[in-house]
């Protein structure tokens, strides 16, 4: 694994196992599956139609947790970590959902909208945002599964000409409450340059809506453009 550690988002749809692993052969260090959800809040118009398409294809939790198993069956070792909403959890059974996910596979979970101190006995990675206080900083750092998920922007994912310019000072308040938790950014990166930029920062980056649009031409079109982050991280790891 090289200094910057690069997360590519992929929803879960039938062909996902084999984007999975286009991915990593390409150089992604670990793999993000978004469960589709009717209701994303989070998730701007590139993933929503994703998500959409997802659902009436017939991907409901039971079916991607199989496309958990299948992807986790491609890419041995390769961490990968389920992304999903309380709602979801809650109609499937908390408990249950954090079992099934880990037998196959997931190596942890994201729930955007359970904030850390809620639901303290779920194993997660924890998110931050430009407007969280310090002492929600602190808290989620310290009860956060391995890494910190640094949303940069306020408002929905997608791909954005700009970055956002609130990042640096996310990335300079977390650090000193984060007591060495790796901070890893999303939410608006989608070009190489911005990768860099990002990974200039933080300790790696999270490609989400820019991925799964490359991710309908197929995983030879995926792969060279994971390619074309992990070069330009591996610059800044240079």
């Amino acid at each position: 694994m090289s200094g910057k550690m690069l997360i590519i988002y992929l929803v879960c749809e039938p062909e996902t196992p084999e984007l999975a692993r286009a991915s990593v052969e390409a150089g992604a260090d670990l793999i993000e599956l978004g469960f589709p959800f009717s209701d994303p809040l989070a998730d701007g118009p590139v993933i929503q139609r994703a998500s959409e398409r997802a659902l009436a294809r017939g991907m409901r939790t039971a079916q991607c947790l199989d496309c958990l198993a299948e992807t986790h069956s491609l890419l041995g070792d390769t961490p990968i970590v389920p992304m999903t909403y309380a709602a979801l959890l809650e109609a499937y059974g908390w408990d249950r959902f954090a079992a099934d996910a880990e037998a196959r596979g997931a190596t942890s979970l994201i729930v955007s909208d359970v904030p850390a101190g809620q639901r303290p006995e779920l194993r997660r990675v924890h998110l931050v945002a430009p407007t969280s206080t310090e002492e929600r900083i602190r808290l989620a750092a310290s009860t956060t599964d391995g890494w910190l998920y640094l949303v940069t922007v306020t408002g929905t994912t997608g791909a954005r000409e700009q970055l956002s310019s609130s990042l640096d000072g996310l990335v300079e308040r977390t650090r000193p409450l984060a007591d060495g938790t790796p901070l890893y950014a999303g939410f608006g990166i989608a070009t190489p340059e911005q990768a860099a930029a990002v990974a200039a920062l933080t300790d790696g980056v999270v490609v989400g809506s820019r991925a799964v649009q490359v991710a309908e031409e197929g995983p030879g079109a995926l792969g060279s453009y994971v390619a074309s982050l992990r070069a330009a991280l591996d610059a800044v790891s240079d």
